[in-house]
């Protein structure tokens, strides 16, 4: 199976978390409670933004940054 691509908006936070984990830090430091919540099988990095109140775009460079360094 492929790797998922990160700017895929159907990319759930679990798969990401799965693919990429040393983006787990990043939702902890954003105080997120996405790492272990078992509805991140259904949420997006969409969701999450909406739900607490950041920016999709900026968190996506965190993101994209942290996965760089891999």
């Amino acid at each position: 199976m492929n790797k998922p691509k990160l700017d895929d908006p159907d990319l759930s936070l679990a798969d990401l978390m799965t693919h990429w984990p040393r983006t787990i830090p990043v939702f902890i430091r954003h105080r997120m409670l996405c790492v272990g919540c078992p509805i991140s099988r259904f949420h997006t990095v969409a969701n999450a933004c909406a739900e607490y109140h950041l920016n999709e775009k900026d968190l996506l460079a965190e993101f994209k940054q942290t996965i760089d360094l891999e």
